[in-house]
């Protein structure tokens, strides 16, 4: 059974589904999965880690959006 739990986000208050693999949560939030870089509870989180990350009640999330140019 799924339940409703809270994170931050970018330092807003979210709320989601329990459990919810990271990339499904990015996609939600409106992000392309292959244009972001996650910080995940103070710690960069590598790609190949994201499939088999579920986000948690109290996770802390920083998302951002990797923008070409010089």
């Amino acid at each position: 059974m799924s339940d409703q739990i809270s994170l931050q986000v970018n330092g807003e208050t979210r709320n989601c589904l329990s459990p919810t693999p990271l990339p499904e949560l990015l996609q939600q939030l409106g992000f392309n999965p292959r244009l972001v870089a996650v910080e995940y509870n103070g710690e960069i989180l590598h790609r190949q880690f994201w499939s088999e990350t579920e986000v948690k009640n109290g996770d802390c999330l920083e998302i951002v959006t990797i923008v070409g140019g010089g």
